[in-house]
């Protein structure tokens, strides 16, 4: 799935649903990271979220593939499959099974603003790069407890952790919160 030498970015999230918002971030990583693919880990249950209105993740899955269009980017449910919950874990696993390839997380910067909520948050900007792509009305991510810690690693080499990119691009308004609440999913 993976080989050393490569460059994979690592999307994870409940895709409840998956839309071209997810689409849009990953060209952009894609493109601006210099990325080789991008995985995205579609989550069995975001610990952070509520399972009260989330989808099977059957059908999570398979609507990412049918958003996802793009070669270079691959749906999977690996975290089902490693029985991991918490990115801090993933993380881990991956790196031990695939040595030699630098992942780098990524996220919108409305999950830039909460990271400090996720578990083990510090250790986990030591173990992989992340990779944030602005998303509309987030200003203030870039004032929020991880930015504060870890503002001295922005400009590194993303081989050389803890380091993170901020990636200004055109924003894309698609939500899934606004997407369930319009009753489209």
């Amino acid at each position: 799935m993976a080989f050393a030498g490569e460059r994979i970015g690592l999307l994870g999230g409940s895709f409840n649903p998956a839309h071209e918002g997810h689409l849009h971030i990953s060209r952009v990583a894609l493109r601006r990271l210099g990325l080789d693919r991008i995985w995205w880990l579609v989550s069995p249950q975001n610990p952070l979220k509520p399972v009260n209105g989330m989808a099977p993740l059957a059908d999570r899955l398979r609507m990412a593939g049918q958003v996802a269009r793009d070669r270079r980017i691959i749906v999977s449910d690996i975290e089902s499959q490693l029985g991991t919950r918490y990115t801090i874990d993933t993380i881990r696993e991956l790196k031990r099974r695939y040595p030699g390839v630098t992942f780098v997380w990524l996220m919108g910067s409305d999950n830039l603003a909460g990271f400090h909520h996720w578990r083990s948050w510090q250790q986990l900007a030591r173990q992989v790069a992340i990779g944030v792509i602005a998303r509309p009305g987030v200003g203030h991510a870039l004032s929020s407890p991880f930015a504060r810690r870890f503002g001295f690693a922005r400009t590194r080499p993303l081989n050389r952790l803890p380091a993170w990119r901020y990636l200004l691009s055109q924003l894309h308004p698609a939500s899934a919160t606004a997407i369930r609440a319009k009753g489209q999913w």
